[in-house]
């Protein structure tokens, strides 16, 4: 495997070769509220009708993406991890994980999932490692996380800790199925593995009413879920301090990450016993 280059899985599922731009796509529109260049029309359009009920999205997109880069930071040089399994990939804008990651240990491993044509498309453009450790996608969906970690097990090394990354991403999962997935993902790993991972959370109406109008029209709907709920999903982890906070609060290192301390988002970094 070439270190500098990403790569699909054919084997286990090609990716579609046509992408539908005249429908808002979730990956698109959180890259147009983070600031990319890789969005149409429509994810415009939903992007800018979702901040007419929530006009502070793209700050929460920002706390999102400014979690990711603590936690990983910390995984790395704390925590010595040095594989990363980051399932939800997302469209690759800046300090993407194998950035913040390798940046810290230049021999990083880091194995992207997605099952979004568009996303596979500019992986293999964007998401280039350092020549000293590897950058790998798996064009794979996260409802089949025994798949996922079947195709991973060719890549990671699974004798040793990985970092198990959930930004964002499973609010787009039905609630009933959520559970067994992270369980099983967490069960392949083994002893001294970490759970990193924020989603959205119900208690803010505001966004709450945003959300139902976004997917009325949304192909790939996204719900935010109690804290209780998402916090069950940590059982059996060693919780990290600061526990389970809205992103900006763990661990923030700048005033722009502190800005909105109530966001509407619950984050944690948990490890495997």
């Amino acid at each position: 495997m070439n270190a500098d280059t990403p790569s699909s899985e054919p084997e286990r599922g090609s990716a579609p070769t046509s992408i539908d731009t005249s429908v808002p796509h979730s990956a698109r529109v959180w890259n147009y509220w983070l600031g990319g260049k890789d969005h149409y029309a429509a994810d415009r359009e939903a992007g800018d009708q979702f901040l007419q009920h929530f006009p502070h999205v793209p700050a929460f997109a920002r706390q999102g993406r400014g979690f990711l880069m603590r936690a990983v930071t910390h995984l790395v040089r704390d925590a010595g991890i040095r594989q990363f399994l980051d399932l939800g990939t997302g469209m690759p804008t800046a300090n993407n994980t194998h950035e913040v990651a390798q940046a810290h240990a230049p021999e990083s491993h880091i194995v992207y999932v997605d099952n979004d044509p568009l996303v596979l498309a500019h992986a293999h453009a964007l998401l280039v490692g350092t020549p000293e450790g590897k950058t790998d996608y798996i064009h794979a969906d996260i409802r089949a996380p025994e798949t996922i970690i079947a195709t991973a097990r060719e890549h990671l090394d699974f004798d040793q800790p990985i970092a198990l990354v959930l930004m964002g991403v499973l609010g787009h999962i039905d609630a009933d199925e959520v559970p067994r997935i992270v369980r099983t993902l967490l069960d392949a790993l083994p002893s001294g593995s970490y759970l990193a991972m924020w989603d959205g959370v119900d208690t803010d109406p505001g966004i709450m009413a945003a959300l139902e109008e976004y997917n009325t029209n949304a192909p790939l709907p996204y719900r935010h879920r109690s804290p209780e709920w998402i916090t069950a999903l940590f059982d059996g982890l060693e919780i990290i301090d600061p526990g389970l906070v809205p992103c900006p609060q763990w661990r923030p290192d700048s005033p722009e990450v502190g800005s909105w301390p109530d966001a509407p988002s619950l984050s944690g970094v948990a490890r495997k016993p």
